[in-house]
């Protein structure tokens, strides 16, 4: 299969042709939702690149006309490669990383390692957390929150429902706001039409799909069923259900002692449920109103074996502990997409949503006293969100413009509440750690997109505004040294694309972006204190303090990238450069003495994250009845903090991810092969993590390479069976995410490894 171009021509007439195609698909995809668009990466070494997807400038694009780095993991990547969860799904796209640690942490603990750059999420190009904007279909998902042993991910999703995930990296505030600072990730949900096609391309009244699977690394079963049908010529509806019920993820620890020794995972039940219901009306040929419901739930329940001491002597020691968890998402949306051909748009769409977001974590703690201790967690989300688009293509002999402008509105209703029972002092319960606050963003923007012969240019402009209103002070940190403290301000947020197409084959392109992220409520008015008794030094006070001066994130970027599309060859070389100016560090230690340690939210003056990332696909030809293809990605990334001259802790190791994939129409094999770089001492910042350096320090990741090894049955052309057998060679490594935090001299480090040798088994019927 040879790789077309979809480079603009430099003619006049050809140019117009190009923008008449690209409006007509406006009036289906008018692109209010922050997707990106870009080179398939090595997801699976059968990716193609795709001709036209929702882009990262806010509109359906041609694949090869954005200025900037994206990736596309593909309906077809996460069914081959039966991805499970958000680390599986984006394994192989160069400088991302997410983060999934093991449920090893005691009820009662201190969570200040996981607390830092925004908990468990996605990671991008060395940022993470919060500052990478997620969303489902365009609308944002919630946010984590930690503090302490309060600590929620951002899990509130079910992959079986997804047709495909886009990733845009760098700064896209411009485009999106304050929580776009490091990249945008958005889940694209299917459609009814999406079932309603034959594969010779009929139309057809009524379709589905039934896929079910198993596997070995958590012991899981899945089972996701859809059904769609079209009413008459203007109405569609879908309905899709999932449900998944597994256990502890497999590490390759070998201890499995019911206590502080083990190292093997804890024993683990999780469920997971999701219902996606969708319906399409086309009133006439200029209107498409999409209505949206959605619900997600998982539910944990685990036994804490890790958690207890071997040998109990002293009141506090644990000697059972559980925790249970339950997170709910629950979205209702609609979007409407108008066509107007007026003189000042052409489309317009509009996209009105609520979401209702909860997580409860209780933990149950029995001591050696006899006391049993209980901690009940609670965090949830109530967002409204209103976005506005318009667009309008000019068109002269010379040139062809698009302008797109519009806002964006995000209401917010945040809350939490820690209560249980034997509290330790001095804190009395029920409390919570930061306020009810309201937060509210707001953001006005334009940007342009002229075709000008062999260019592109594409500058744009944001003007954004947040507040974080509290709303009472009842059962703040009872009582609060200090009232939680409101915050507001106003950023104008610039950007430019260039794009030179210099030959049919080759084509250069840069960005300059400005990012800007302001705090959250809980990073601003979040307080802790707690007393607990350590190992040779006894009584020691831990506090987390507020940080009512804390400042808005800010960053500039530069992006310079070189694009090849041959015959056989795709391929991609990005490097990019990053300055940052008050980023902001969670739970950072500022303070410790032999009875005392105090961390705090704080802004980091002046950093730079650094780096590149190389990618592609090269298409061997025809073999036999088959046709042979490879892909390839490497990323590398490296950070600094510019006033203390230490590097950043959140930034991972260099990775490389090679495939290779064979394929003739009733089967497939591919092999995928992934290289860890090592963590090297010298890139860890002791001090940031609490670490003493005279002492223990942090357990830096060796080396490793995994491969993974696949096979695909497709009898007819509705049935696949898909078998893999990942980690062969049964490689024993660590992902940099998932242990920092943890000392070097740990006998447990075990605990923390990834599965070894696992199968996973998967079959789909579509009807």
């Amino acid at each position: 299969m040879a790789f077309s171009s979809s480079f603009a021509p430099s003619n006049p007439g050809a140019q117009s042709a190009r923008w008449r195609t690209l409006s007509a698909s406006i009036a289906l995809a008018c692109g209010l939702l922050p997707t990106a668009q870009a080179q398939v990466a090595a997801t699976s070494a059968h990716a193609t690149l795709p001709t036209v997807v929702v882009s990262g400038s806010r509109h359906e694009q041609a694949n090869d006309d954005l200025p900037l780095s994206a990736d596309i993991v593909s309906e077809e990547g996460l069914r081959d490669q039966q991805s499970r969860n958000l680390r599986q799904a984006l394994q192989d796209l160069p400088n991302t990383e997410v983060r999934s640690s093991p449920a090893r942490l005691a009820v009662g603990a201190g969570s200040a390692a996981f607390a830092r750059d925004g908990n468990m999420g996605i990671q991008i190009r060395g940022l993470g957390g919060n500052r990478v904007l997620m969303t489902v279909d365009g609308i944002r998902m919630p946010r984590s929150y930690v503090s302490r042993s309060a600590m929620f991910d951002r899990e509130y999703l079910s992959l079986e429902t997804f047709k495909r995930i886009e990733l845009v990296r760098g700064p896209a505030s411009a485009q999106y706001g304050g929580d776009g600072m490091a990249g945008v990730v958005n889940f694209v949900t299917h459609d009814p039409g999406d079932f309603l096609q034959t594969a010779d391309g009929r139309s057809k009244t009524m379709g589905g799909r039934i896929a079910t699977g198993w596997s070995e690394e958590d012991h899981s079963t899945s089972v996701t069923g859809t059904v769609a049908a079209q009413a008459n010529e203007r109405v569609q509806w879908m309905l899709t259900a999932s449900g998944r019920k597994g256990h502890e993820m497999q590490t390759m620890g070998t201890d499995g002692a019911a206590n502080s020794n083990r190292t093997k995972a804890d024993p683990l039940d999780t469920e997971d449920r999701a219902v996606l219901g969708k319906l399409v009306w086309k009133p006439n040929g200029l209107q498409r109103h999409t209505f949206t419901v959605e619900h997600s739930r998982k539910k944990l329940d685990a036994d804490l074996l890790s958690s207890r001491i071997a040998s109990p002597s002293k009141p506090n020691d644990v000697v059972d502990e559980y925790t249970d968890s339950r997170i709910e998402r629950n979205r209702l949306a609609w979007d409407g997409r108008f066509g107007l051909q007026t003189a000042w748009a052409d489309h317009v769409r509009a996209v009105v949503s609520v979401q209702h977001a909860q997580s409860h974590r209780v933990g149950d703690s029995f001591l050696n006293s006899g006391v049993h201790r209980i901690r009940d967690n609670r965090y949830k989300e109530k967002a409204w969100q209103l976005n506005l688009q318009a667009d309008k293509v000019l068109r002269t002999k010379d040139w062809s413009s698009r302008f797109i402008y519009g806002l964006d509105y995000v209401r917010n209703s945040i809350s939490n509440l820690y209560t249980g029972q034997a509290p330790l002092a001095p804190e009395v319960f029920p409390l919570k750690r930061f306020p009810d606050t309201h937060e509210t963003s707001a953001g006005l923007f334009v940007q342009n997109e002229t075709v000008l012969g062999d260019w592109t240019m594409t500058p744009g402009l944001r003007i954004d505004h947040f507040r974080i209103d509290v709303q009472n002070q009842d059962l703040y940190f009872p009582p609060a040294p200090q009232p939680a403290r409101d915050m507001s301000g106003t950023a104008v947020l610039p950007k430019l694309g260039l794009l030179y197409r210099a030959t049919p084959q080759w084509s250069l392109f840069g960005q300059y972006a400005t990012g800007y992220r302001p705090p959250e409520a809980g990073q601003v008015n979040d307080r802790f204190r707690a007393q607990a008794v350590l190992p040779g030094v006894g009584m020691v006070d831990n506090y987390v303090i507020a940080n009512p001066n804390l400042k808005p994130e800010r960053s500039r970027g530069l992006e310079l990238g070189l694009r090849g599309r041959m015959e056989h060859l795709s391929l991609d070389v990005v490097g990019f450069y990053n300055r940052y100016s008050n980023l902001i560090e969670d739970a950072r230690l500022v303070e410790r003495t032999p009875t005392k340690q105090v961390f705090q939210t704080v802004n980091i003056s002046r950093a730079k994250i650094y780096g590149f990332e190389v990618k592609g696909i090269y298409d061997w030809g025809q073999f036999a009845d088959g046709r042979l293809r490879s892909s390839f990605a490497y990323g590398h990334t490296r950070g600094k903090d510019l006033a203390s001259k230490a590097p950043l802790n959140s930034v991972s190791p260099a990775q490389l991810s090679v495939g290779l994939r064979y394929d003739t129409p009733q089967w497939g094999v591919y092999a995928n092969a992934r290289h860890y770089a090592a963590k090297r001492d010298k890139d860890i910042d002791l001090v940031s993590i609490g670490n003493n350096k005279a002492g223990t320090t942090q357990f830096a990741t060796p080396s490793a390479t995994t491969l993974d090894l696949g096979l695909q049955w497709r009898p007819r052309q509705d049935l696949r069976l898909n078998l893999a057998v990942n980690n062969v060679t049964n490689q024993k490594y660590w992902r940099w995410a998932d242990v920092y935090g943890q000392a070097a001299n740990s006998p447990v480090m075990d605990a923390y490894t990834q599965p070894g040798r696992n199968i996973k088994i998967a079959f789909t019927a579509d009807f």
